[in-house]
Order: structure tokens, then sequence, then C-alpha cells
């Protein structure tokens, strides 16, 4: 049986309540981030969608005001005339042979592979490495772009895509614990109007079951679905 922490039972004897209001929730949750490392906050909103249906799937991007506080390091796939446009935008690797070369030898170093329409059948036979780690650009979560100054200045600012997993559950970071009440309030909002606003189209009667937000290394605290009406 896995041991469980001092510090993590300290934290969850301060969860009194089955369910608290959002800033009520986020007072807390700052109070038991606790652990040696800057943790990231984290939104799991279960939703009353059955992802094995094609018209119940969520899958959107999302930017928020804030960010998530993670340094995200970008690759660009694109024509030797929009290189310096990639480097200048703020993308760390855009040399396209090596970087295809290190795919498909399995080394991916980089967060977000973006691609210009033009260059993505040469990335046709590396959709077997890039597909399961959620790698390969798709103009649904805009990594296929042809304005590449644009969507890298965006991913930069903190855009990301998110999906629902198969239970039809969504986990997403909103920012660090140490952002202030405001800025992860700003921020939650934001992502709860984004899984509103991408509601499936096979989704009936009530969407939101329940939404529930933790640290890194926390546990987690319900929030009362009213504080987002």
């Amino acid at each position: 049986m896995k041991k469980v922490s001092n510090r993590y039972v300290n934290a969850l004897n301060k969860v009194k309540k089955p369910i608290y209001k959002l800033e009520e929730a986020l007072n807390l949750l700052k109070e038991i981030s606790t652990a040696k490392f800057l943790e990231t906050v984290e939104l799991h909103a279960n939703l009353n969608i059955n992802p094995k249906y094609p018209n119940q799937q969520l899958r959107a991007t999302v930017t928020l005001p804030h960010g998530t506080g993670k340094k995200i390091k970008i690759a660009a796939l694109v024509a030797e005339s929009e290189i310096q446009d990639a480097k200048e935008a703020g993308a760390e690797l855009t040399n396209n042979s090596q970087l295809i070369d290190d795919i498909s030898k399995g080394l991916i170093n980089f967060d977000v592979l973006i691609a210009t329409s033009e260059m993505m059948p040469k990335l046709a036979k590396l959709g077997r490495i890039l597909g399961p780690k959620g790698l390969m650009p798709s103009p649904k979560s805009g990594t296929v772009t042809n304005n590449i100054k644009e969507t890298i200045a965006d991913f930069k600012k903190g855009k990301f895509e998110y999906k629902a997993d198969k239970a039809g559950i969504v986990h997403i970071p909103f920012g660090k614990a140490f952002f202030s009440e405001s800025k992860l309030i700003e921020n939650i909002n934001s992502l709860y109007l984004s899984i509103l606003n991408n509601r499936p189209l096979g989704v009936k009667g009530k969407y939101f079951k329940s939404i529930f937000i933790c640290s890194s290394m926390g546990p987690s605290i319900q929030i009362d679905l009213s504080s987002f009406e």
C-alpha cells in the first residue's frame, strides 16, 4: 500500500467542506500548495458526454489571460523562406531536415510542433510517432497554419489544446499556485467559458456534471458550479 505523506494528510484535513465557492476554493488551494517546487494548478471537469460518439467529442484550444506559467518550446516546420519569421516569433527549432530526422528517431525535445500546410506531407510518415504523443500538427488544434508568426506568438503567450478523455473528463492546467487569486480567477473563468462554448452538438441536457481543482501534489477541491454563472 502506497504511503501518504504527512504534508498531503495535513492538506487533506484542511478541505473540510464537500463543495466550495470558487474564490474560497482558490484561497484554500493556495494555502495547501506546500510542495518544495512550483506546483501547477489544474481543473478537472466531468462532462455529460460520451466521446465514443463523434458528435460528443470535445477538442479545442484556449489562450488563458495569464498563461499557464509553463515555458513552451516550439518547433516549426516551414519553408526555407519562412524560417527567419519563425525564429523571430519565438520558435526554438527550425532546422527542417534535422527536425524530421530527430522525430524519426523518436527524439522529441519540444512541446509544440507547428507546420505550414505545404510542409505537412513531410510529416505523413511520422504520424505513428507524433500521434500518440499528441504532437501531430492539425488545423483543428491550430498547429497547421499559413500565418506562422501569429500562430507561434499565440502559442508562446500560452495557447494550448485540450480534449476530453475516454471517460468524458477534461484535465487542464490553468496556472501556478504562486499566481495571484485574481489571475487564477480570470484564467479559470476563461477556461470554463471555452469548454462551455465548445459544447459538442450531441450533448443533451446538463453539460457539466462536476468541476474540481487541485495542485500538482494536493487533494482535490470541488467547485460549486453556480460560481461560474
